[in-house]
């Protein structure tokens, strides 16, 4: 696991493992955000295996499931809404830590304007060039 920071708050990664959830709770976030559907490659962890390591590390649990490329409004609001509600630091994660960095991005046109976002993902290894417009 290699958590890339987007700001203070947050920071993404690719999908995590059982080992990770702990490696997490070190690093000292204190939530973990899944944006990943359960089942959505073969051998990849179960969302409750992960939201049990989560627990048991004391972190905060949020899973919300978004298929990638297929990003609604309702998507944005709900991620905007869990993650004003969670404990911060935050470690959100999906497939490649993509859909996490446009969900946070989408969610945040009154904290960053969208060059500073654009900006912040690219720093952290992700090209959010091409939603400029959204």
């Amino acid at each position: 696991m290699t958590p890339r920071e987007l700001d203070d708050n947050i920071s993404v990664t690719p999908q995590i493992s059982l080992v990770d959830v702990a490696k997490a709770a070190e690093l000292g976030f204190k939530t973990i955000i899944a944006n990943r559907p359960d089942g959505e490659e073969i051998g990849q962890v179960p969302m409750a295996m992960i939201e049990d390591a989560a627990q048991k590390a004391g972190l905060g649990w949020i899973h919300q499931p978004v298929i990638s490329g297929q990003f609604t409004q309702q998507n944005i609001i709900d991620f905007a809404n869990h993650y004003a509600a969670a404990e911060k630091p935050i470690l959100a994660f999906c497939r490649t830590g993509t859909r996490c960095t446009i969900l946070w991005g989408l969610s945040n046109p009154e904290q960053y304007d969208t060059d500073t976002i654009v900006s912040k993902a690219q720093e952290a290894g992700y090209d959010l060039s091409g939603l400029r417009g959204r």
